[in-house]
């Protein structure tokens, strides 16, 4: 601080400092969050949020064994087959909206509500901000900066490098992170000889990796590796699809204030 700046600082009341320094602190973890998702645009992440609480997890529990497999690919290294079974298993719009899937939130919201059963609805776009950038937990704060981190990997990222940071970090076993690992794990080969059969393992493993996964198939999710493949005669999935055609297909979704203002008569 140079001497004009110290001579203000110090012309200031009480009050006023307080407002310059959360001023300035709200200013530089902006300025962080935006510096996290412009380097994730080109640099894959070291570690995640979830393998470091995964890891003291297993640190912590004497019935499992510290793991950690991951190794990164490029998206062209991936077998199309896995791309085409997320989306279809995870995010059937993922290609067409800009982020968020409103129709399956307020699908969600009313079956959390009615106690049938717990989905969150999200996207791959938000499960990547999430395991990219965030811990896993369950509170309001979390899904703020989510959705927040998602509206920044949306603009900054794009679809291609939002699928690619998914599938290299995504969780698909006890300390077994990303598509390649997972391959070489469950099946002795890399991610771009992925079979159809094999990737639809590999995507009914998402929503719960530690329960279910191709070493421990229980009859549901053998269900729903069924269910996955037969999906592919919809068509492959292509990360490349031009702007205007995604356009076309999501013109008369609504949006995320739409559901906030929706949400909010629900209460």
């Amino acid at each position: 601080m140079n001497g004009k700046g110290l001579k203000r600082w110090k012309q200031l009341g009480f009050g006023g400092k307080v407002w310059r320094v959360v001023w300035v602190a709200l200013l530089s973890v902006w300025l962080l969050t935006v510096l996290q998702v412009l380097l994730g645009w080109f640099i894959n992440p070291p570690l995640t949020p979830l393998m470091i609480q995964r890891f003291f997890q297993q640190v912590g529990d004497k019935e499992r064994k510290v793991n950690f497999e991951r190794d990164y690919v490029p998206l062209d290294s991936i077998s199309n087959n896995l791309i085409t079974a997320v989306v279809y298993s995870e995010d059937g719009l993922f290609m067409y909206h800009h982020g968020f899937d409103v129709k399956q939130m307020k699908i969600a919201y009313k079956e959390n509500k009615s106690g049938k059963r717990f989905r969150g609805g999200s996207t791959i776009s938000n499960q990547t901000a999430k395991n990219a950038f965030l811990p896993h937990t369950r509170s309001m704060t979390r899904k703020v900066l989510e959705a927040y981190y998602t509206v920044m990997i949306e603009a900054v990222w794009g679809k291609r490098r939002i699928m690619e940071v998914y599938l290299n970090i995504i969780e698909f076993g006890d300390g077994i992170y990303g598509a390649e690992a997972a391959s070489q794990h469950y099946f002795g080969h890399s991610a771009a000889k992925l079979t159809r059969n094999e990737a639809a393992q590999l995507a009914a493993t998402l929503p719960s990796p530690l329960k279910r996964n191709p070493a421990h198939q229980s009859p549901y999710f053998k269900r729903r590796v069924g269910d996955i493949k037969s999906r592919f005669k919809w068509g492959a999935v292509d990360v490349d699809m031009p702007k205007d055609k995604r356009k076309e297909k999501y013109t008369d979704r609504e949006t995320l204030v739409e559901f906030f203002f929706w949400r909010m008569k629900q209460d």
